[in-house]
């Protein structure tokens, strides 16, 4: 029984993993070009994300770490 639920679902996933490229549905058309741009998009452009969208790590945390100095405004609730 197990050995089926396991196949069963290896089949199911199989058919997930699209090796042809993108298209639009047949009627359908990619979304417009962004203002200012020359021509439409295409699928991998649209796909790409940028660098504001997912922005790299700047800083090492751990090699640039240093005590803090004290903060003379850190004073307790009256």
């Amino acid at each position: 029984m197990r050995i089926a639920v396991v196949l069963g679902a290896a089949l199911i996933l199989s058919g997930c993993g699209a090796s042809k490229g993108l298209t639009p549905q047949k009627g359908a058309s990619l979304p417009p070009a962004p203002y200012g741009a020359t021509k439409p998009l295409t699928a991998t452009e649209l796909l790409t994300a940028s660098n504001q969208a997912r922005p790299e790590r700047s800083d090492e945390l751990l090699k640039g770490s240093q005590d803090r100095r004290s903060d003379d405004f850190d004073l307790p609730p009256n």
